[in-house]
This record gives C-alpha cells, sequence and structure tokens, in this order.
C-alpha cells in the first residue's frame, strides 16, 4: 500500500465516518493544530503518553469511536501540583528563556494554547472532555519547562514593562 491515495487532491480528505469534509474546515484546522503539537513533541521527547492520548483527541474529532483515558487530565493535574510544591511560586510573567528543552516546553505551550483556540473555534459536543485535557495541557508544559529551568538551577527572568 502506498503512503499516498490522491483522494485529497481536490482538497477535500476523508474522517473515521467516511465522510469527506474540506481540508479548510474548522474540523481539519483543529486536527492540524493538534498534529503540529504532538509532531513538535516529538522533537522535545519522552513525551509518548502526550502524544498517544493527542492521536486520540484527533481520532475522537474525525468521528472514531475512541474515547480519552478517564484519568489522562486529572494525571497531568497531579503531576503540576507536583513539580509547583518543589518550585518558587510565580508572582509575575516570565520571558520564556533557559534551557533549549524548557524554551522548546514553552513554544509546544503556545501550540498547545493554539490547538485549543481552534478547538474552541469548532466546538463540538465530543470536545467537553478533549477541551479541559488541552487546558490543562498548556499548564502542563509550561511548569514543565520551569521545572526543567529549576532543575538546572536557572533562574527565571521576570518582565518587566
Amino acid at each position: 500500500m502506498s503512503v499516498y491515495t490522491k483522494t485529497g487532491d481536490k482538497g477535500m480528505t476523508g474522517t473515521f465516518s467516511g465522510k469527506r469534509v474540506s481540508k479548510s474546515s474548522k474540523l481539519i484546522n483543529t486536527i492540524g493544530a493538534i498534529d503540529e503539537l504532538n509532531s513538535y513533541l516529538g522533537i522535545i521527547g519522552e513525551l509518548q503518553e502526550i502524544q498517544r492520548n493527542l492521536f486520540i483527541i484527533n481520532a475522537i474529532l474525525a468521528r472514531s469511536d475512541l474515547a480519552m483515558p478517564k484519568d489522562a487530565t486529572k494525571k497531568l493535574e497531579k503531576e503540576i501540583d507536583t513539580m509547583e510544591k518543589k518550585m518558587p511560586v510565580l508572582a509575575n510573567f516570565i520571558i520564556y528563556s533557559g534551557t533549549s528543552r524548557a524554551v522548546k516546553l514553552y513554544y509546544a505551550r503556545a501550540l498547545c494554547r493554539r490547538a485549543e483556540r481552534t478547538l474552541i473555534a469548532y466546538s463540538l459536543q465530543s470536545t467537553a472532555k478533549i477541551l479541559p485535557y488541552l487546558n490543562r495541557l498548556s499548564d502542563y508544559l509550561f511548569t514543565l519547562a520551569r521545572f526543567t529551568n529549576f532543575k538546572k538551577k536557572i533562574k527565571e527572568e521576570v518582565w518587566k514593562m
């Protein structure tokens, strides 16, 4: 089987249900934003469970019968809480800098926020469990970036006007 099918040559793509939709639709824009985030997490590495969850989200959006793991959002919250207990409380905006990994995590957070915005614009009933996960994922990526710098003893630079 070849990677190309030629079925998208006229600007349409298929979903799990077999329905064809425009590649410029809000659905495909949302799936694409999540795919961009997922691809970038692959560059960062060591975040495969999150990547698997993002694949599940895209499958759900494309009308598969999959469901989000019930504890996925709670697991992110628990990891955020664990990291936050070890770091100083954040009282100001900070410049997104530090180690290469931390900066990549900050960028992944921005990609996650974009995916969240496109999901909200798409607004489908099946997003009720997806939206909290993406919202918490952006918090997790931000906290993980801070924690990465914290472990390397890199001081956060406070943003000043």
